[in-house]
């Protein structure tokens, strides 16, 4: 029989243990707090970096007077407003968007696939979006439809297209094994990037040639606020879709065997999930271009830092992202102005060291 003098301690344990959970989860919201104030103030940094410098105080007059939280006479030259509100704020929110929607797909594919390694092209959404644009550029479609202009349109439809010729071929008597899966993507993206590149070097205009090469290397030079107002719809519902099975996405990182004891659909869910963060990367890379590393970094250093529960993974993940493209874009812009670079090459210099280090530790473990 266990002493009278054991029984507190025991309840002082319960207790312990209950401030510890407290006291992670405040820690969880403050550091979520703290990122949201870091991405405003890095919005805030990209909306007066650029060829034209622009001081953050007026930035934030400018932008309080837009919507209604300023009053008086503007203190500032005119052409300072036009900047801001027609070129440099659709930017960076464009930026923010794109680069939330890469590292929570990123978040993602790593929980399904159960690699550190995976990132949001694995399956199809970049040759798709390649060979999509690359078409419409070829043959210079000019249609649009709900705001899509010819290439972007073209390059959202051939993400979507290539993930779902992926996700049918890999399905195999009503499973789709995350091996075949990834096989199939494989083999498919190196089709169509072939099929890109043999378009590229058919064509007998250099300048088309130079815009293809331009899309292939990621840029956000023709962002306005009619592709935010494009693509944030499909963005927003695929996010949703995502957060809603953040918990599931913690309960496959079971087997899938004890995942369906546990009362979850796995293939259901993978189904879904999979369309959601293909819905949401295509609109994305369909403005942006292919803009590599950040959905294969950023939610992996997030998982190193903060842990692998999803509830928190992929709202941090998702403002880190933001940030990070922010910056990466801002840096893009700003390094040779008035020339800018292509947005992938700021994010393969700055990715391209920490996937070597991945590749080395991921060889490790192995061996």
């Amino acid at each position: 029989m266990p002493s009278s003098r054991s029984r507190p301690l025991s309840g002082d344990s319960h207790l312990k243990g209950d401030c510890h959970l407290n006291l992670f989860r405040r820690r969880r919201w403050l550091f979520l707090a703290l990122a949201l104030g870091l991405l405003l103030v890095t919005a805030t940094l990209g909306m007066a970096w650029g060829a034209v410098s622009i001081p953050p105080g007026a930035v934030l007059r400018i932008v309080g007077q837009r919507l209604g939280f300023a009053a008086g006479a503007a203190d500032w030259p005119p052409a300072w407003g036009t900047i801001l509100l027609e070129i440099r704020i659709p930017r960076v929110v464009l930026a923010g968007l794109v680069g939330m929607t890469l590292a929570v797909a990123g978040a993602v594919y790593q929980a399904l696939f159960r690699n550190p390694l995976a990132e949001p092209y694995l399956i199809g959404v970049s040759s798709g979006a390649s060979f999509g644009a690359t078409l419409a550029i070829v043959f210079i479609w000019r249609f649009g439809w709900g705001g899509w202009n010819g290439v972007s349109l073209a390059a959202f439809v051939g993400a979507l297209a290539a993930t779902g010729a992926i996700y049918s071929l890999a399905r195999v008597g009503g499973r789709t094994p995350v091996t075949t899966l990834i096989l199939a993507g494989v083999a498919v993206n190196a089709l169509l990037s072939a099929a890109t590149v043999f378009l590229m070097f058919s064509m007998q205009d250099a300048f088309r040639a130079m815009h293809v090469l331009g899309w292939l290397m990621g840029s956000l030079a023709l962002a306005d606020w009619e592709k935010v107002r494009t693509v944030l719809p499909y963005v927003l519902a695929g996010l949703a879709l995502i957060s809603w099975h953040a918990h599931t996405l913690n309960v496959l990182q079971l087997d899938e065997e004890q995942a369906q004891s546990l009362g979850v659909a796995v293939e259901r869910t993978k189904g879904l999930l999979i369309v959601a963060v293909s819905l949401a990367t295509a609109a994305a890379v369909s403005v942006s271009g292919a803009v590599g590393f950040v959905g294969l970094i950023v939610p992996h250093i997030v998982r190193l830092l903060w842990g692998p529960d999803h509830r928190f993974l992929l709202p941090m993940s998702g403002l880190v992202g933001a940030i990070c493209l922010i910056l990466a874009d801002s840096a893009a812009r700003t390094l040779f102005s008035p020339r800018e670079l292509p947005l992938g090459v700021v994010t393969a210099v700055a990715g391209a060291p920490f996937f070597l280090y991945l590749l080395r530790r991921q060889k490790r473990e192995v061996f």
